[in-house]
């Protein structure tokens, strides 16, 4: 039997999503945590720990020459900041950029596709 060897780029980017998740999943029953001067819920937690790990996984596949995955990593972290500041910030302009940014993101990187 072989050993499993991880590589930190991949498992970061995996524990920040796996992280986010958990996060998520825990709201129902995780009163708000004080976050500095601030009460945050666990669901805002988890919508930035997802925002680093698209942001993270830009930069690992970007090292790794997959350019593809880095520019789909990329456009999900801009749209999912932008989602997740919109109501933070009550902007509705953030709100419509960040499903700006999704949908275009999308058909952009659908027809790198082909």
């Amino acid at each position: 039997m072989t050993g499993v060897d991880f590589e930190a780029g991949p498992v970061a980017v995996g524990s920040l999503v796996g992280l986010a998740g958990l996060l998520f999943l825990l709201a129902p029953v995780v009163a708000p945590v004080p976050v500095g001067g601030l009460t945050v819920s666990p669901v805002a937690l988890s919508a930035v720990t997802l925002t680093a790990g698209f942001a993270l996984g830009t930069v690992v596949f970007a090292l790794r020459g997959r350019r593809l995955f880095a520019m789909a990593h990329g456009v999900f972290a801009v749209a999912w900041a932008l989602l997740v500041a919109g109501p933070l910030f009550g902007n509705g302009d953030l709100l419509l950029a960040g499903v700006v940014v999704l949908v275009a993101g999308v058909g952009f990187l659908m027809s790198q596709n082909s």
